[in-house]
């Protein structure tokens, strides 16, 4: 058996060394840069206790053309090896070592800092409290860059503090502590390194059974892989529709300095690889379970599991022309219309990212291989995609649900009214007129803001062009993500909470919270009604606002308002009410088949600039600056999933027995098949009549933490 590897010891100086010349690199199999901060504080405590922390694996090969430098700096000199697994243990060292930023999964830059404390010992990510006291060195790249000078500071530090005495005992133990810190540059790893006469196609095969046995890979991950074997420029295309669609032109110049005149930014998601690489293979090869379209892409046999490389180049020419279709500017811009069309307007009213890729992917299915005109392929993809989202068609299974989709177009003549036949045919058979009657006004009795059918309800306002409820205003201005605003419409409870609390006796707050008991009104109004009964405050309000009988009555109807709904029994309103609203849904569909409705594109005045994504807190920002407080409860949007999640004090966030490391890997825990965990996930805060989702949270937060 011929060897293709050897063992070998290098030093952490060794290591960091090589990192920042440019001399080890990781291939682009790696994924990025994931690890909290709290983990990257376990492992210098382990090396600093002497603890053994796992092998890297390299391989020894001199082709620059499939890697990346690690941190984000120019280096001077070729690349030897390529780092094949230990990519999160050798970023921490040479980030917290060197004291440089590194790219983060989502393509913002971060300094890695870590706290140590000489008297006890013990290492933290930097906090308030390590902030305040003099017994912490806030961030130990002070040490690695100068021992002495460190100690000298640290101790005139302590000898400040009036309260403490500095003795010789003192001075002795800060002196041995630090040293020891200085010294874990020669901390010793074994690295395993794969001889360079390896081929690549075998490291990717290394690659994958490494961290298999680790981190569970999705099954995007494994293809990403192959890609970066057999197809990397598709591979990068991929990582950077990406990371462009959660940054304007502009930030590009600014963050990556590459001139570029437009990304795939958007109101309603921020994309990985992965879900790009979902849309190229449903298109290209007709596949929704990327299990299926991994093995086909390898060329295997499914018999007798061989690999036959004339299939795989056929079946990689197929993604290729999928992935051309899917990254086209044109298309996705002509296919966002569609999710306006459909009354949809920010991310907020997203509850499921699939709906979005999968309904891409038939519209250009329908655009490129039916030849559907574009002002009718828009109006059918929009009453697919009202219809996907509020009917939760791609939640529960997602990819047998949509290769069952794809399935249907199989064999079908090339012509536009085959596919606009199947697609009509399965949005009857989905919401068919007892669905609209019995189903959705079930699917109204929660107390979920976030729930498909609120949300179907807010699309229906905003497609017949609805005003918010006493004012002129519309609802679809509001909601408008280019219209940022300090205040703007509110959830308003028509019975309000006090009032069913201390007069009518309701304790229960999934009764009061639910979403038949909301309705969309200017905050002003809202806080002018306050907690007062609706049998008072209606009237008045009617007469305060002087609105006229028409447009009163259109707004009730809008609103979904029962007749004399103030005077009513609560139950009996709620029951009603979620009878209209459920009415209300079904005329703003109904409103999607006339091809004469036009929504108005008026553009608002120009409003502040969102925060930028690389500008977000992180979700360990989140934990330590007490915004998201140890022991928070999350859970899923979904209102069909049941998990709850558990956050960690260091920053992770548990999931069942697993700890994991980013909210988008709880989510994969979760077995969300894709999306973001910013979006995936709400927190039940104290003080919050609402569970808020993280993604509003993270970004409520970021005036806050600066």
């Amino acid at each position: 058996m011929v060897s293709t590897f050897g063992h070998h010891p290098w030093t952490v100086e060794e290591l960091v060394s090589g990192v920042a010349q440019g001399t080890i690199r990781l291939p682009d199999i790696q994924r990025p840069f994931v690890w909290p901060n709290a983990k990257v504080r376990d492992l210098i405590d382990s090396m600093y206790r002497g603890y053994p922390v796992g092998e890297l694996m390299f391989w020894a090969s001199k082709n620059p053309a499939n890697t990346k430098a690690i941190g984000a700096e120019a280096k001077t000199q070729d690349v030897s090896y390529q780092v094949v697994d230990g990519q999160q243990r050798l970023t921490s060292l040479y980030a917290v070592i060197k004291g440089v930023k590194v790219w983060r999964e989502d393509y913002s830059r971060e300094s890695i800092k870590l706290a140590f404390n000489p008297l006890t010992e013990r290492f933290e990510v930097p906090n308030s409290s390590t902030r305040r006291s003099p017994e912490w060195i806030n961030d130990i790249v002070g040490i690695f860059a100068d021992s002495i000078d460190a100690r000298y500071h640290y101790l005139d530090a302590l000898r400040q503090d009036p309260a403490r005495t500095v003795d010789k005992d003192v001075e002795r133990q800060v002196e041995i502590a630090i040293q020891r810190v200085a010294r874990l540059r020669e901390y010793s790893f074994q690295v395993v390194q794969l001889k360079e006469e390896v081929t690549r196609e075998t490291v990717a095969d290394i690659f994958v059974r490494t961290n298999s046995e680790g981190v569970n890979l999705s099954s995007a991950d494994f293809i990403l892989t192959w890609m970066s074997v057999f197809w990397e420029d598709g591979r990068q295309q991929l990582e950077t529709w990406a990371r462009n669609s959660r940054f304007t032109p502009g930030e590009i110049v600014t963050i990556m300095d590459e001139e570029t005149n437009w990304t795939p930014k958007n109101p309603y998601m921020a994309f990985d690889a992965g879900q790009i690489l979902r849309v190229a293979i449903a298109i290209g090869l007709r596949r929704a379970k990327l299990q299926d379209a991994y093995n086909v892409l390898r060329g295997r046999d499914p018999r007798t599991r061989i690999i036959h490389a004339d299939r795989r180049e056929k079946e990689l020419t197929r993604l290729k022309v999928g992935q051309g279709h899917a990254t086209k500017s044109l298309h996705w811009d002509e296919f966002l219309k569609v999710l306006e069309r459909a009354g949809f307007r920010s991310r907020a009213m997203i509850t499921s990212e699939n709906t979005i890729l999968y309904s891409y992917a038939l519209w250009l299915i329908g655009r490129i291989d039916f030849g559907v005109p574009v002002d009718e392929l828009r109006e059918v993809m929009a009453r697919w995609f009202f219809m996907s989202q509020l009917s939760g068609r791609y939640t529960n299974s997602p990819e047998t649900r949509m290769q069952e989709d794809l399935n249907r177009l199989d064999g079908l003549p090339p012509v536009a009214a085959e596919f606009v036949k199947v697609l009509n045919n399965q949005i009857n058979a989905a919401v068919p007129d007892d669905w609209w009657r019995i189903t959705l006004p079930d699917n109204l009795d929660t107390s979920s803001s976030l729930a498909p059918a609120f949300v179907g309800y807010v699309a229906a306002l905003n497609i017949l062009d609805a005003d918010v409820l006493l004012a002129t205003s519309k609802v679809k201005d509001w909601i408008n993500p280019g219209h940022t605003t300090i205040k703007g419409i509110e959830k308003h409870h028509l019975y309000p909470r006090d009032y069913l609390k201390t007069t009518l006796g309701v304790s229960d707050t999934r009764k009061i919270n639910q979403v038949a008991n909301y309705a969309l009104v200017e905050w002003s109004d809202n806080n002018a009604i306050s907690n007062r009964p609706p049998s008072e405050y209606w009237p008045r309000e009617i007469a305060k606002k002087n609105i006229e009988t028409a447009r009163r009555k259109r707004q009730e109807w809008w609103h979904a308002l029962p007749a004399n709904w103030f005077e009513l029994n609560y139950e009996e309103f709620l029951q009603q009410r979620r009878q209209l609203v459920a009415n209300v849904i079904h005329e703003g569909f109904k409103r999607l088949t006339d091809p004469n409705y036009e929504p108005d594109l008026t553009l608002p005045d120009a409003a502040p600039e969102p925060v930028p994504a690389s500008e977000l807190p992180t979700f360990e920002n989140l934990v330590t600056s007490g915004i998201l407080p140890p022991g928070t409860l999350l859970k899923p949007i979904d209102p069909d999933r049941s998990t709850e999640a558990e956050v960690i004090e260091d920053g992770y966030i548990k999931v069942g027995e697993h700890l994991c490391e980013t909210v988008d890997r709880a989510a994969r825990e979760d077995h969300a098949e894709a999306g973001s965990g910013w979006t995936y996930w709400q927190a039940h805060l104290d003080g919050e009549d609402e569970p808020v989702v993280l993604a509003d949270l993270r970004a409520r937060a970021a005036t806050v933490i600066g």
